[in-house]
């Protein structure tokens, strides 16, 4: 997934460290996936038509409809309902926006200090939350009044939490100590 170069420099790197006797046991990044629940502007087509067209900016790909699997009354959703919309990103443009991530978004969020390595889970991906899209250079000068936050997904095929972790630390995301 990520290019060669960055690959064979991660297996230089952790193959040490974790045993490995090939570049190919070296973990790699399957896919990325961006979500956004659109909650309370469910019934507003203005600002769901918003909400995809940025979203299309940032991922350069169209959205998919996410819709409610079960009926919850609490949330006041019913069976079929739209949710939220989700992108999946794989191959040259997963790294092309992994490489947006971490060298042009992280670093114009407010205060920020790096990502918490609790953010990885115990099947070795990670999970990101961003409280407003207008972080990323695609949206930044456009109206501020429809501002909507992203979950942003990294997945890998490391085996473990650790594995990750050196993984993700190696390929340049900024994680705390």
């Amino acid at each position: 997934m990520m290019n060669t170069k960055i690959q064979d420099k991660a297996f230089e790197a952790l193959k040490g460290k974790f045993g490995y006797t090939s570049s190919m046991q070296t973990p790699k990044v399957t896919k990325v996936t961006v979500t956004t629940g659109v909650g309370r502007v469910r019934g507003d087509k203005k600002r769901l038509e918003v909400i995809v067209d940025r979203i299309r900016k940032i991922t350069g790909q169209q959205p998919a409809e996410r819709r409610a699997k079960k009926s919850i009354a609490q949330f006041k959703t019913r069976t079929g309902d739209l949710v939220g919309y989700q992108v999946t990103l794989r191959g040259e443009r997963a790294d092309d926006f992994l490489k947006k991530i971490i060298h042009i978004v992280l670093p114009r969020v407010k205060d920020f200090r790096g990502l918490n390595a609790s953010a990885i889970d115990e099947m070795g991906n990670m999970s990101i939350g961003l409280r407003e899209h207008t972080v990323f250079p695609e949206t930044s000068d456009e109206d501020a009044r429809d501002v909507f936050g992203l979950a942003i997904t990294i997945t890998t095929t490391a085996k473990t939490k650790d594995e990750a972790e050196s993984y993700l630390r190696h390929i340049g995301l900024p994680l705390k100590k």
